[in-house]
This record gives C-alpha cells, sequence and structure tokens, in this order.
C-alpha cells in the first residue's frame, strides 16, 4: 500500500493554514515566536535541522510500537513548532499508523519524511542565503 501524501494532508483536519502553506517552512508562523530576530530564527531551525536525523534514526530503529510513536510524537511537535506543516503531518500520519509491522509502510513513512525534511532543508538554506 502506498502512502498518499494528498490524502494525509486532507486527514490532518487541523490548522487550515497547514493545509494551505507551500512553503516548505512557513516562516511567518516562527516569526510569531522570534518576533522578527533572524537570527534567532536561524539558531531554532539549525537546532530543529540539526537534531533531524536523529529524530529520523529514532523511527528507524524504532524496535516498539511505543518507540515508534514517541519518534513520530516527538519530530511532529517540533515540526510543527518551526512551521514545517509536510513534516509535521507527515510525522502525525505516521505516529497514528505506526506502520512498525508493516516493513514496506514503515520505509515508505521514513523515505517521505526525509524528502520532506531534505526539501525543508533546502528551502532555508536559500531563505537566509547572504547571495
Amino acid at each position: 500500500m502506498l502512502i498518499n501524501t494528498s490524502e494525509i494532508d486532507s486527514r490532518a483536519g487541523h490548522r487550515g493554514a497547514e493545509l494551505l502553506d507551500v512553503s516548505p517552512v512557513d516562516l511567518k508562523h516562527l516569526r510569531r515566536y522570534t518576533f522578527g530576530d533572524v537570527k534567532l530564527e536561524k539558531e531554532i531551525l539549525e537546532l530543529f535541522f540539526g537534531q533531524l536525523p536523529q529524530t529520523v534514526a529514532s523511527l528507524r530503529d524504532a524496535a516498539t510500537e511505543r518507540d515508534w510513536m514517541m519518534a513520530a510524537h516527538t519530530l511532529k511537535g517540533s515540526a510543527r513548532a518551526v512551521g514545517a506543516w509536510r513534516i509535521g503531518r507527515l510525522a502525525e500520519h505516521a505516529e497514528r499508523t505506526m506502520p512498525i509491522a508493516n516493513e514496506v509502510l514503515r520505509a515508505q513513512a521514513i523515505a517521505r519524511i526525509e524528502e520532506a525534511s531534505e526539501e525543508a532543508r533546502g528551502f532555508i538554506e536559500a531563505a537566509y542565503s547572504d547571495g
């Protein structure tokens, strides 16, 4: 069974702005918390992207449903905090469906999160480039 991200988006059902945002990271959302302090924004995003590989590794290494849920829940919360809505929706879907017993679904969930993470990382690098 393939995971359809548009299906995930339509089932998210909360925060209409999340569904309308087309950017990999909603910088307006983040700026509400940083009061437009670009240095603080960069620091928060560096922390998020610095921790992201470890969180994804926690998903990959999850041995139990509890481990999987904890990693997915952690990712969901941190992604939402910085405005990375797609990552947050994918993590929420992973948390709810718990594909830990199905290797194909598990690999698909992780691959989609990694894809969204790379997209968000590229967006942030471009947004904060000095060029």
